[in-house]
């Protein structure tokens, strides 16, 4: 199998790695880095578990090849929180009671963060069209919903 030389900035660490050319950028997080925050779920970029942020924007990382990220930034689950202070996001699912089973949440705080990263002041409207793509089988997304908005007015308070 032919490998590459790879280098990724993962949470604000540097990683050079060598991979097989087919391992994915998931493969890479979960077994080569130990981040086993980001889930696995369907392995064909339906499910969302996997979302993590490729250069701030949220992509399934089951569908994206390690080699396709060389050079660029990633930010897991595991690279939410800061000297142990939960962000923002973390704390309102907690607060909200969005957060069943789990397996889920991480890709959905991931690309909750990817939407408000984008959209700092989402409607409601926005957030379910940001969170399209992660699916829950434990709630009704309404709490997840709501987690999302009142993070987005926490965040925004923090930047005034």
């Amino acid at each position: 199998m032919k490998e590459s030389t790879i280098s990724l900035k993962v949470n604000g660490d540097s990683y050079t790695l060598r991979v097989p050319v087919n391992r994915t950028l998931l493969q890479v997080i979960r077994e080569d880095l130990g981040l086993t925050g980001t889930k696995e779920g369907c392995c064909e970029g339906e499910c969302g578990a996997c979302t993590i942020l490729l250069d701030g924007r949220p992509v399934n990382s089951c569908l994206v090849l390690a080699v396709e990220a060389d050079g660029h930034e990633i930010t897991t689950v595991e690279g939410l929180s800061s000297e142990g202070v939960l962000h923002p996001l973390q704390q309102v699912f907690i607060e909200e009671g969005a957060i069943q089973c789990g397996f889920c949440t991480p890709g959905m705080l991931m690309a909750a963060l990817g939407l408000l990263n984008e959209n700092p002041s989402p409607t409601e409207e926005e957030i379910l069209k940001g969170i399209e793509g992660n699916l829950c089988r434990c709630t009704g997304y309404t709490r997840i919903i709501k987690a999302i908005k009142k993070a987005s007015e926490i965040v925004a308070q923090e930047k005034q």
